[in-house]
Parts: C-alpha cells; sequence; structure tokens
C-alpha cells in the first residue's frame, strides 16, 4: 500500500496535474478544491502529506497548515506549502506555522517528488 497524500488547490489544471504526478510516482492520491475540504479530508483520513496551496477559497493553506498543527492527533501529517507566494516574508511565515518545506511556482516535477519523497522517508 502506497504512502497516502491530500493535494489541495483551487486550479483545475493545477489539481489534475498533481494529482497525474503523484500517483505516477506511486502515492495513493486524495484531492480537495478548497481549504475547508482539505482540513476536513485532512482530519478524517490523515494522510502521511498534505500538498497545500495557500491561496484557496473557504480557508488558505496557511490556516489549514496552522489548524493541523494545532491538533495532536494529526502531528505526524508532513505538510508541503505550494504556491505562487515567493516572497521570503511569506516562505517565513509558512514555516513559522508548522509547514514542513515551502515549494514555489513554477516548480520542476522531479523536484517536488524527490522533496516528498525526503520527507516521508
Amino acid at each position: 500500500m502506497g504512502r497516502r497524500i491530500l493535494i489541495a488547490d483551487d486550479e483545475p489544471n493545477m489539481l489534475l496535474s498533481l494529482e497525474f504526478l503523484m500517483r505516477r510516482a506511486g502515492f495513493e492520491v486524495a484531492t480537495a478544491t478548497d481549504g475547508q475540504t482539505a482540513l476536513e479530508a485532512i482530519e478524517s483520513t490523515s494522510p502521511d502529506l498534505a500538498l497545500l496551496d495557500i491561496l484557496m477559497p473557504k480557508k488558505s493553506g496557511l490556516e489549514v497548515c496552522e489548524t493541523v498543527r494545532a491538533n495532536p492527533d494529526l502531528k505526524d501529517i508532513k505538510i508541503v506549502l505550494l504556491t505562487a507566494m515567493g516572497r521570503e516574508v511569506d516562505r517565513e511565515k509558512g514555516l513559522a506555522l508548522g509547514a514542513d518545506a515551502y515549494i514555489t511556482k513554477p516548480f520542476a516535477t522531479n523536484e517536488l517528488v524527490a522533496r516528498i519523497k525526503e520527507l516521508l522517508a
């Protein structure tokens, strides 16, 4: 059984591309198109890793990250923020809220897969 990843992004093309990429890399994948749905999926299924866009409707990826980190039952879930917000202050905020990695778009797909595998090793 492969490792489970939740991908949350409100951009349909990005979500589809990431889902394809992660399945091809051998992961079981669930998806969400907004932060609230992502949070509910994380709480109900406890994936091994959550790949979160920051700018999403209902709840931002930062809010999801902060909520997950505040729940001791979810402490082992790795969180990767994947975003177009590339300023250093944004990166620092994401990491301060508990993200395990902060990756800016555009990104190299092979580097993203390698980073996820590294976090789940």
